[in-house]
This record gives structure tokens, C-alpha cells and sequence, in this order.
């Protein structure tokens, strides 16, 4: 199932979340509970032969750059992965 991004400007939050493409869920950030809009990601695709996403993204850069660069990110918007929503009532006997 593909990731897509959702962003929340007020809050500064980006939401990770797995659904289908023909999907169309309405996400809503946790913080503010306003609507997150759907941003454009990159595909994550592995031509390179690296391990994850992250490496093959700063596989050029020196130790101390790319700590400098993820830092930077970190300052201006938070990633959190929300989980798929429940669809069925746990207290419920089967």
C-alpha cells in the first residue's frame, strides 16, 4: 500500500499514512484537528541499491552535513506516522 503525506500548516506537522490510490480519506491533524491537505512526495524507489530512502538521500553528503541538513528540517516541520483507524469495535464479541 503507498504512503502518501499529508501536511498541517498551523501546526507545522507532516502525516505519514498508508491507503489505497483510489482512497480519499479525509485527514485531520491530531493537534489542531483541522484538515490536513495532501502534499507531493517523492516515490520511494530504490535504484541505487541502498538500504532505506534516508541513506540513498544523503549518500553525498559529508557526516557533518547531513546532520547539519537533518537538523535544519527538524526546525521547521515535525513527521509522525498516524495509524489506520479502527474499523471494527474491539469490545465487541465475535
Amino acid at each position: 500500500m503507498p504512503t502518501y503525506e499529508y501536511m498541517c500548516d498551523p501546526c507545522r506537522m507532516i502525516y505519514m499514512v498508508h491507503h489505497s490510490m483510489n482512497e480519499k480519506p479525509k485527514i485531520k491533524c491530531p493537534k489542531c484537528d483541522k484538515k490536513a491537505k495532501k502534499i507531493m512526495s517523492a516515490a520511494n524507489l530504490n535504484m541505487g541499491g541502498w538500504s532505506s530512502p534516508t541513506e540513498a538521500k544523503y549518500s553525498k553528503l559529508s557526516i557533518s552535513d547531513e546532520i547539519a541538513k537533518e537538523k535544519e528540517l527538524q526546525k521547521t516541520y515535525e513527521t509522525v506516522w498516524l495509524p489506520p483507524p479502527v474499523v471494527h469495535d474491539p469490545w465487541e464479541e465475535h
